[in-house]
């Protein structure tokens, strides 16, 4: 299994994902994603095979978030609307984003990784 591990690597939480993932031995691509942010259509996709709830996938405690008065703007703004905003900076995300194309996970916690990636 080949997971893709979008990542920025000054984030605490994402280095931490990191070092789970390689004790656990686990084949990644990483993807810086403020660099290489997903696509709007790549976006969608994870969306949907995640069952997550869309607001799930942004990053709530980043600064990017507030400047943009996104908790005002998530309960009017339409389904596409956020997938555009998401798209457009990879710091809006929340990460890690790590997908087998399949399953998806955002952000890392320990025994969610261990249901999913093992």
């Amino acid at each position: 299994m080949s997971l893709t591990f979008y990542w920025y690597p000054k984030c605490g939480t994402c280095r931490n994902a990191k070092k789970w993932l390689d004790a656990h031995q686990l084949t990644y691509k990483e993807i810086h994603i403020v660099e290489h942010p997903p696509s709007r259509d790549e976006l969608q996709q994870f969306f949907e095979k995640s069952g997550l709830e869309l607001k799930k996938f942004f990053n709530t405690s980043g600064q990017k978030y507030r400047e943009l008065g996104m908790k005002d703007k998530m309960s009017t703004a339409t389904e596409d609307e956020l997938l555009e905003l998401l798209a457009s900076d990879g710091m809006l995300i929340k990460r890690p984003l790590v997908t087998d194309g399949e399953k998806v996970t955002v952000g890392f916690k320990e025994e969610e990784y261990e249901k999913m990636w093992l």
